[in-house]
């Protein structure tokens, strides 16, 4: 259930803690009271949205690290984590005072507020980025994070509404499936709850209230069941296991039941009971113990022991029904597995006796620095947030080759994602896959359980295929294939990205000079670490930067630097016109608005002298009246037009528009779409929605504008909406 109330710590709290863990003599406690002193004095004059002196927020950090079981310097380091970026205290001070380890892991945490950057979204990206290079070096890094974001959550309820849905869409997106493959499942439980409570309040409150109306009979059915399981044990002479009982949490039943269409009757695994015994053969004796207690499910059985999940968790599930006929789910663990289960990697310092060796610690942070090397490759840097959607997902695939090797892969993986895994030849030479012995497209996408067989080429001609792109989900096979185009077909490359190139400014009426071309595009070379123009024309051929995200810049760009320095017509005084337009100084003149722009009352705009019906009106950044009067023709059939004073002042919307939406989201976008239409009175004559390839989803409306100033209130409106990543007027 969400907190209401949270709870104040002090630095007594933090002391008494330590006193009572058992692990208590290695702690410096006088550093971690030195480290309280520096950060309470640093923060003296500031508060919290709660009104709350500031220092409660990393003093309860740092009690959320030590419940984790972290050690002396990652406790101080929560004490300190906003010291350098909210004051004026400096990184060199912490290194000094408190340490090398301390201050990097400060360091590691602290946000790029202050650097600035080209959008919010590359903010966000370059703070991710950031967290993810530090964790590669020191996984603590992201566990004060998380605690950090742990506490913002539980206090998210003084922040203003629409902090609140960014905050917590942003928790669920980036941090809750970091947790989860982190495998601290007790944050990552609390985090995904609090983040739905904002997201989805009327969901949230219905299932909480569902769960509160039998909430005593379910833990009466709990216990019922633990008490049968340990009467069985002593009877047949066994130790008496651990046993916990637990109901699924409020986003878990979501997850099942809403986004499943069932109902929380038809959720097996709604309750649970864990059995916690001691070594992985009384793991296998308890399980058919259970077997034998009570009727298993088909198909409800997972052997997490055998097959780790990617997280390192380990455990046998199987769902059985109880002597009511209700279906529950069994756990069942060594002492170390549940460990793990629920401190994921802070159990290594916790309880360091559970992890034996390196090795494991390793192989838990081998997809951090998978991550981290596809992210060199990525040129586009706003790519990260959807590496960590794609690559973090909670639900994961596991696949095995032909030799029985298990390849974990997201939900949702294809072929070309399962070759890229094994290895990058692998990849390059495939032409071809079987699974279970069936030949499959390369845009298959894999189930739990399958056995993949790639089908390779021996000849030295054969290459990826670019469309591979497109198939690929995992942001490491994407950039696998991105690098053989990079490295290989450089010239087709740069052919290839300077015809897109040219071909998008031509579209746009982007008319920059030849001589002026690469310092017009500096910025954005600069940005993707293009030293020539042959660089990001080859960067633009392969795939690495995505010109629809850069295109929109280019031509604000553009707009102020040459725009400025075209002719401007002779400001004609506006008057009233029957039809809304003065042309050369003259009313009620015969015109029409041309389709290929679509001007609206407010817009600059020119009329052009058709041959026998009157004038036809472009905007003045209409690519035909720019491509006319550079030279294309006719530039003496253009003449000077404004809108008269009485079209402004009109209340009906009569000028058509079309708006082009792209979000990741094609469930609750459209929606806020219409209310936001429907707030301002906007009649929509059409409404189209489809699924991009890229996973993104497109919106297409048409409706009706009363001029520039409205229309520009919509698109800022619509570019509000979250998980809405652009909204554009669309000319014909």
């Amino acid at each position: 259930m969400l907190n209401k109330t949270e709870t104040i710590y002090t630095i007594d709290d933090i002391m008494e803690f330590i006193l009572k863990d058992d692990r208590h003599e290695s702690y410096d406690t006088s550093k971690i009271v030195s480290a309280y002193d520096f950060a309470a004095t640093a923060h003296a004059n500031q508060m919290r949205s709660s009104g709350e002196p500031y220092i409660t927020h990393p003093v309860a950090v740092s009690y959320i690290l030590l419940q984790l079981g972290m050690d002396t310097d990652t406790v101080c380091a929560g004490l300190l984590h906003d010291v350098v970026e909210d004051t004026d205290h400096s990184l060199e001070e912490i290194k000094k005072l408190f340490g090398q380890d301390v201050a990097m892991l400060v360091d590691g945490v602290t946000k790029l507020g202050k650097i600035p950057l080209f959008t919010k979204e590359e903010q966000q990206a370059e703070n991710v980025r950031k967290i993810l290079l530090a964790m590669s070096q020191d996984i603590r890094v992201i566990i004060i994070k998380l605690a950090d974001r742990l506490h913002n959550m539980r206090t998210l309820q003084f922040r203003p509404a629409h902090k609140q849905r960014n905050t917590a869409l942003e928790t669920m997106n980036i941090y809750a499936p970091i947790a989860h493959r982190l495998g601290i499942k007790t944050i990552q439980d609390e985090i995904e709850d609090i983040a739905f409570h904002y997201l989805d309040p009327f969901a949230y409150a219905e299932i909480e209230n569902a769960l509160k109306i039998r909430s005593d009979e379910r833990q009466r059915f709990i216990k019922q069941i633990e008490s049968q399981i340990e009467e069985r044990f002593v009877q047949m002479g066994l130790e008496k296991p651990q046993l916990a009982g637990r109901v699924k949490s409020v986003y878990g039943i979501f997850k099942k039941s809403f986004m499943q269409n069932k109902s929380i009757d038809q959720i097996y695994d709604i309750y649970a009971v864990r059995i916690v015994v001691n070594t992985v053969n009384e793991c296998y004796n308890a399980l058919g113990i259970i077997h034998d207690m009570y009727k298993p499910m088909p198909n409800r059985f997972k052997d997490y022991i055998a097959t780790p999940k990617s997280n390192m968790y380990q455990s046998l599930h199987t769902t059985v029904i109880g002597s009511e006929g209700i279906p529950f789910e069994v756990q069942i663990r060594t002492v170390d597995m549940n460990y793990i289960a629920e401190y994921g990697i802070a159990a290594h310092w916790k309880y360091k006796e559970g992890i034996k060796g390196k090795d494991k610690l390793e192989n838990r942070l081998a997809w951090i620095r998978q991550i981290i090397e596809a992210q060199q490759s990525a040129d586009d840097v706003e790519e990260i947030v959807r590496t960590i959607k794609s690559d973090l997902s909670p639900e994961d695939t596991f696949a095995f080759t032909p030799k029985g090797d298990v390849i974990t892969l997201p939900a949702g993986a294809t072929i070309v994602d399962f070759a890229y895994a094994i290895h990058t030849q692998v990849g390059n030479k495939m032409k071809g896959a079987k699974v279970d012995g069936k030949l499959v497209s390369l845009d298959y996408e894999l189930k739990t359980g399958e056995i993949v067989e790639i089908l390779t080429s021996n000849s030295p001609d054969h290459s990826p295929n670019r469309a591979w792109i497109d198939i690929a989900k995992t942001h490491e096979a994407k950039s696998k294939i991105r690098a053989w185009f990079k490295k290989e077909r450089r010239e087709e490359n740069v052919a290839r990205g300077k015809e897109a190139l040219e071909k998008e400014f031509k579209r746009n009426g982007v008319n920059v000079p030849p001589e002026d071309l690469e310092k017009f595009l500096s910025d954005d070379m600069h940005r993707h670490n293009c030293e020539t123009l042959d660089d990001f024309y080859a960067a633009l051929g392969y795939g690495g930067i995505i010109l629809s995200k850069i295109l929109p810049r280019l031509k604000e760009s553009y707009n102020k630097q040459y725009r400025s320095e075209q002719p401007v017509a002779p400001v004609v005084v506006p008057k009233r016109s029957s039809t809304g337009i003065i042309v050369g100084g003259e009313n009620n003149i015969e015109v029409k608005l041309a389709k290929c722009c679509s001007p609206l009352p407010g817009e600059d705009i020119v009329a052009f002298v058709t041959k026998g019906h009157g004038f036809s009106v472009h905007r003045k950044d209409c690519v035909n009246y720019l491509n006319s009067i550079n030279g294309g023709g006719d530039p003496e059939r253009w003449t000077p037009a404004t809108w008269a004073e009485n079209t402004k002042k009109n209340d009906n919307p009569i000028f058509n528009a079309s708006i082009d939406i792209v979000s990741g989201d094609l469930l609750s976008v459209p929606m806020q779409v219409m209310a936001v239409t429907s707030e301002m009175r906007i009649p929509v004559l059409s409404f189209n929605s489809k699924t991009l390839k890229n996973g993104n989803s497109e919106i297409l409306i048409q409706c009706q504008i009363a001029g520039s100033e409205q229309l520009a209130l919509m698109l800022a409106k619509l570019r509000k909406i979250p998980l809405v990543i652009s909204a554009d007027r669309v000319i014909n």
